[in-house]
């Protein structure tokens, strides 16, 4: 990659941070370019170099996050799969995986759940191809798993990907605002009882 791509790409990270932090504090309506610049510590055209637009920046921004998420959980998936793991051990690591992501990226994780909910955005049809990436490496997995005899074929594969991304995506947020004080292995520890039907205590 030569020189120039590559401060491109590092402009273009820093104003998605900056926008994402702005954004989550604000509100998409009430930020504005000339702070999303500011933010970033780049000249107001700098933004409108990189992107024609606020809403094309909040665009790219969703698919470059969601990107991220969804490499996350494919690199898990992939990990387990290269140590001989099973596929239900493959869907615990991709739990831990979607927490260190958003322990990473919270304000992030806190938007896209929150447009997730919102209609008439010019960004819902990116929003939503956006999210289908994810679930869908969530739905392989599962439906290897249920293959292989690890999962019965009754489950609903669709739904109940959409629901672990949920859960993990929902839990986390509560635990970045309410329950600080647990750790990232207290977290995953509990929803890895819910993966596993463990909840009942039977």
């Amino acid at each position: 990659m030569n020189t120039s791509s590559t401060r491109r790409q590092a402009t273009r990270a820093k104003l998605y941070e900056a926008a994402v932090t702005l954004i989550a504090e604000q509100g998409f309506s009430a930020t504005t370019v000339d702070e999303i610049a500011e933010r970033a510590g780049v000249a107001k055209g700098t933004v409108y170099y990189n992107f024609k637009s606020k809403t094309e920046l909040f665009e790219e921004l969703l698919r470059f996050g969601v990107g991220l998420l969804t490499d996350s959980l494919q690199g898990a998936a992939d990990e387990t799969e290269e140590r001989g793991g099973s596929k239900v051990e493959a869907l615990d690591a991709m739990i831990r995986a979607g927490l260190v992501f958003i322990d990473r990226y919270p304000a992030f994780t806190q938007l896209y759940v929150a447009e997730l909910w919102r209609t008439n955005r010019a960004w819902q049809s990116t929003l939503m191809v956006v999210r289908q990436q994810a679930v869908a490496v969530v739905e392989t997995v599962l439906r290897e798993a249920v293959e292989r005899g690890e999962l019965s074929e009754e489950i609903d594969i669709p739904l109940t990907a959409a629901a672990l991304v949920g859960m993990v995506l929902v839990a986390a947020l509560d635990w970045q605002a309410f329950q600080r004080e647990r750790s990232i292995d207290d977290v995953h520890a509990a929803l890895s009882r819910l993966l596993h039907g463990r909840v009942s205590g039977r």
